[in-house]
């Protein structure tokens, strides 16, 4: 089975002065402000690495609510955050970590049950997969 979702981005201008838009297919995002002030000057509007982050904690949660099921268990509560670094290297700029922060009420689960299940579930949730390696294709046309 697959499954495909789409996300799609508008830009007009340069990098520091342009202005563009993100927006998701469910339209949870539509035509979202997005630009150099708000990705490296903490202005208002989005940014790939908080959308990444969004995407990582989400998959993470709903990977370990499976995995807690398996097990016969179920979260209360499930509270992730995901904070994405981005930093600039010699070779421009890159995401050398995400740091997922987990926060949960199980009833019934002991820690080192629940640690070896939240290991799990990073491992194997799409998201955590994907930033580990993509084949990534490209289909690019230059409109006249």
């Amino acid at each position: 089975m697959k499954i495909h979702r789409k996300g799609s981005a508008e830009w007009a201008g340069g990098l520091k002065d342009g202005r563009g838009a993100i927006s998701t297919q469910s339209g949870a995002l539509s035509a979202y402000p997005y630009g150099f002030a708000a990705r490296f000057e903490g202005q208002p509007g989005t940014n790939p690495e908080e959308l990444i982050g969004a995407a990582h904690a989400g998959c993470f949660t709903m990977a370990l609510s499976l995995i807690l099921g398996e097990a016969g268990l179920t979260a209360e509560k499930m509270d992730t955050t995901a904070v994405v670094t981005l930093e600039q290297g010699e070779g421009g700029f890159s995401i050398p970590a995400i740091a997922l922060t987990l926060k949960a009420k199980i009833p019934g689960a002991d820690d080192a049950t629940f640690q070896e299940l939240a290991a799990k579930a990073k491992a194997n949730c799409p998201v955590s997969k994907l930033l580990k390696a993509a084949e990534i294709t490209l289909d690019a046309e230059l409109l006249s």
